[in-house]
This record gives C-alpha cells, structure tokens and sequence, in this order.
C-alpha cells in the first residue's frame, strides 16, 4: 500500500507530535515508533509519565492497524475499544513500542465483508533505551462500518 502511515499518524493525531513521536518501521500490520527523554514528560520517579508510554503505545498500535487496513478506510473507521497497561519496570530515557496484530488481514476482512464489525487485538511491548521491557500492552480495536451516506429527500 503507498499510504505513509506514520505521516498519516502524526496528521491526524495532533497529540502524537505534541509528544514527539517518530514512526520507524510500519508494515504488514505491525509498527515501530518511540518518543525522545523530554523533562517536561517526566512523572515523579524520573521516567516517561505514564500518559507517554500509553500514547506512545497506542499509537504504534495503531500505525499497525492501518497498516494492514488503511485501504479500508473507504469501508470502515477503526477505532480502539478497550486496552490493557502492565507496568513491569520504570522507564528511563527514550522508549519505543512495537506493535503487532494478533489476528490476519484476512480473518478481519471476512468478517468485515460478513456484515460483522470485526473486533480483533494489537500486542505492544513498550521497552527503555537499553531494549529492557517497561509495559506490555494489549488494544482492542474494532473497524466500525461507515454509514451510507443519505441520497434521498
């Protein structure tokens, strides 16, 4: 697909760069970003505040959504629906989230093409500078159909 999703992220999603946040790799439903050590970013033990590391992850998450789906845009909205945040370790310096699907193009697409609103999960591991794992993350997205738009009176 030529859509840049990292540059489509950063668009559409004013606060990704408030953050500052930089999309390295994005393809074949997964994607990779991270977000420089910023003072002003920082909770009270000296790490990314936990809004950063959730954002950062989300956003991966869904770089890797519209990776895989971006072409259905025309069909549907993915929008995420529930997550899960473990905290494993304080995370100092710079952080950077890999995200993947869990399910395939083609198991959400069916049930996109069934009539259903497909629901399907993204794994994150959020890790420090070192590649030392802070959070794992689990996103729930769901591609919700668009409306037909109103041709008549």
């Amino acid at each position: 697909m030529s859509l840049d999703v990292g540059a489509l992220m950063l668009e559409s999603v004013p606060f990704a760069r408030t953050l500052g946040i930089v999309f390295d790799e994005v393809a074949d439903g997964r994607a990779a970003c991270r977000v420089p050590d910023r003072a002003e970013q920082r909770n009270h033990v000296g790490g990314p505040h936990a809004g950063v590391l959730f954002t950062l992850a989300e956003s991966a998450s869904g770089a890797a959504v519209l990776s895989a789906l971006g072409d259905q845009l025309d069909r549907a909205v993915p929008l995420p629906t529930t997550a899960t945040i473990e905290f494993r370790k304080v995370a100092l310096g710079e952080v950077r989230a890999e995200a993947r699907l869990l399910a395939t193009r083609e198991e959400v697409l069916a049930e996109l093409d069934a009539g259903r609103r497909p629901v399907f999960d993204v794994a994150v591991e959020v890790t420090d500078g070192d590649g030392v794992p802070v959070s794992a993350l689990t996103i729930t997205w769901t591609l919700r159909p668009n409306r037909p738009a109103n041709t008549g009176p």
